[in-house]
């Protein structure tokens, strides 16, 4: 049967400070409210008890933001999703911000095991004054370890309603995508990096984001195998290719925390649990 975990959140102003309350049902469920930075931004650690993810779980995380909140949500490690013998592994997340929030979902890498069956699906419903920087990292199998992704599929689904939507399969079997040069070629790490405003960003504004973050991409080890684009007024997208989750996710955060100063004004304040 599988475990099935659902974790309710919502977030709210408080006089100065972002609060948060969270109902859990089954193995999904955050740490206790951080505030390393202050009031006004609440950090919190979402976690899985049983360290993995296989075939039959549903895993589903709901959250709200009320105006005036402001939430940053991060793991304390990779997400694994195990081989399957057929059933799907399900991780859906839906999150709602409301006029004049802002948001961070900023879960380290998902690694995919040979032989997994995933579904991943993210709807992220933005109002005319929210904002949001988030980003999603995809490791395929275990390349150190010799065991590579040449079996197993992996569903990935973003969507920012009226922004942005994308939906692609991962198939291991598939050679021409694995390896090809219009494809991964060779690679086993994905990643795709998103600022998105309710509202366009204007091109002024809209330049400098994407000039500091082709800047941090031409000084990153992966200069050849990352680039960002702005498929929508009220969007960037970085997208970046790797051997190694270390040298992508040092890109993002260096992206992350650029954007962040330079869009809201706000010192980039790196949760803990990167560091340990």
């Amino acid at each position: 049967m599988g475990w099935h975990g659902h974790l309710q959140l919502d977030y709210t102003r408080r006089g100065k400070r972002t609060i948060a309350l969270d109902r859990h049902h089954g193995p999904l469920r955050v740490l206790q409210r951080l505030y390393p930075e202050g009031d006004q931004v609440c950090h919190q650690v979402l976690v899985h008890p049983p360290g993995g993810v296989v075939g039959g779980d549903v895993l589903a995380l709901d959250a709200t933001l009320a105006p005036g909140s402001h939430a940053l949500i991060t793991t304390p490690g990779a997400t694994r999703f195990y081989r399957s013998a057929g059933p799907l592994a399900v991780q859906q997340t839906t999150v709602t911000l409301a006029e004049d929030t802002r948001f961070e979902w900023l879960p380290l890498e998902a690694i995919a095991y040979r032989r997994c069956q995933v579904e991943n699906r993210l709807r992220f419903n933005l109002a005319p004054g929210a904002q949001m920087i988030g980003w999603d990292v995809l490791a395929l199998g275990l390349p150190a370890a010799g065991e590579t992704f040449d079996q197993g599929q992996f569903l990935q689904q973003l969507s920012l309603p009226g922004i942005w939507l994308e939906r692609g399969r991962i198939d291991g079997a598939d050679r021409l995508l694995m390896d090809s040069k219009l494809g991964l070629a060779g690679h086993s790490v994905m990643a795709t990096l998103w600022l998105a405003d309710g509202q366009p960003l204007g091109r002024e504004r809209g330049e400098v984001l994407t000039e500091s973050a082709r800047s941090l991409i031409d000084s990153s080890a992966l200069p050849t195998t990352a680039g960002v684009t702005s498929p929508d007024p009220r969007l960037l997208v970085l997208r970046a290719l790797g051997h190694r989750v270390e040298p992508v996710m040092a890109l993002l955060q260096s992206v992350w925390a650029a954007w962040r100063l330079q869009h809201w004004g706000l010192v980039p304040c790196a949760p803990r649990v990167w560091r340990t």
